[in-house]
């Protein structure tokens, strides 16, 4: 991918930021970025002038870029710096998040296990209260009304109940309670669920995100009370719903959010992106970014096949690139991806 000098001003301004702060990249690090792929390449000195990051920093921040393999060394002396083709970067990048959540995951599991074992030995006022059956509903029904200032929610099967909106996240949101919601791919392929339950929810405030899969189905009230549900396959043999107080397990299951948070894709688009992408092309490669099968895709947007292919082609020609790949990248320069309300 060429990555000639800009001109008439940054085409990165904004949107990258997001993007990179999702990949771990600091703020500073971006500005400079940002300077690097407008200028084409630049001297320390420059840098530093430019205003971009203050001069005990600049030669931090630059040896920070070679490392991620977005800048390198150029001119005869190797005094000068410019931006490379980022596709190996971007691979190292994202490789580092994954590992960083794989770590948070494997953390919420051995906490789990402590909790249980804590479990044993205090009877009386119990860290994880283990809820099932019938009764199941009506916990989750009692924690979500009795919410106070903010629900995060990592949205994955398994579903206890099956219904067409949320009526309940509608009143809340209403009242200025704060929705912050990770769905898994699986959530958002159901039929209808993403059209009748999720994109209302948008619409009303609810800041909605997407990952290709989720380690557990979670909601955190407040910071008073977890609510934990096994995976979509331990649950077709132990139906069950963990009810988790502010304990060392809380905490990591916050933390585990937070995790997934940073990583994910917004699902919907937001803001005004001009005339150079439809709506639908903006939404198909969010959840193209988020990992979604072409046909989980083709559900999801209602279209055809045809449709689906007849879009993914015009949007590689308009970028002039060959791979999906190469795809994503320049849609993350250029701003096309969703973006945060």
């Amino acid at each position: 991918m060429s990555m000639a000098p800009m001109t008439g001003g940054s085409v990165t301004e904004g949107g990258l930021g997001t993007h990179f702060a999702t990949l771990g990249v600091e703020a500073d690090a971006v500005a400079v970025y940002q300077e690097l792929l407008q200028s084409g390449s630049t001297s320390l000195e420059r840098l530093v002038e430019s205003g971009r990051v203050g001069a005990n920093r600049a030669k931090l921040v630059l040896e920070l870029l070679i490392e991620c393999g977005l800048a390198a060394r150029s001119g005869e002396d190797g005094e000068l710096y410019a931006p490379v083709p980022p596709d190996a970067g971007l691979r190292a990048l994202t490789a580092r998040r994954e590992a960083d959540l794989h770590q948070a995951t494997v953390a919420v599991a051995n906490a789990y296990r402590d909790s249980l074992r804590l479990q044993q030995r205090h009877t009386a006022d119990q860290v994880v209260e283990v809820v099932t059956g019938d009764a199941i509903l009506e916990r989750l029904r009692q924690a979500e009304l009795h919410t106070q200032r903010v629900i995060r929610r990592l949205d994955s099967p398994p579903y206890y109940r099956m219904r067409s909106s949320n009526e309940t996240e509608l009143e809340h949101l209403a009242k200025g309670i704060e929705y912050r919601v990770v769905y898994s791919q699986s959530s958002l392929s159901r039929e209808a669920y993403l059209d009748s339950n999720v994109v209302p929810c948008i619409k009303a405030g609810e800041q909605a995100r997407v990952l290709p899969e989720l380690p557990v189905k979670l909601s955190l009230i407040d910071d008073t009370v977890a609510l934990l549900s096994l995976s979509i396959t331990q649950a077709d043999v132990n139906r069950s719903l963990f009810v988790i107080r502010p304990s060392t397990l809380f905490d990591a299951l916050v933390g585990l959010f937070e995790m997934c948070w940073k990583s994910a894709l917004p699902v919907l688009p937001s803001g005004d992106v001009g005339t150079r992408i439809e709506p639908v092309e903006q939404r198909m490669l969010g959840l193209l970014a988020a990992g979604m099968s072409d046909e989980s895709i083709i559900r999801t947007l209602r279209i055809s096949r045809r449709t689906f292919f007849r879009y993914l082609e015009k949007l590689q020609i308009r970028a002039g690139v060959t791979t999906r790949f190469q795809l994503g990248v320049y849609a993350a320069r250029e701003g096309w991806l969703p973006t945060e309300r």
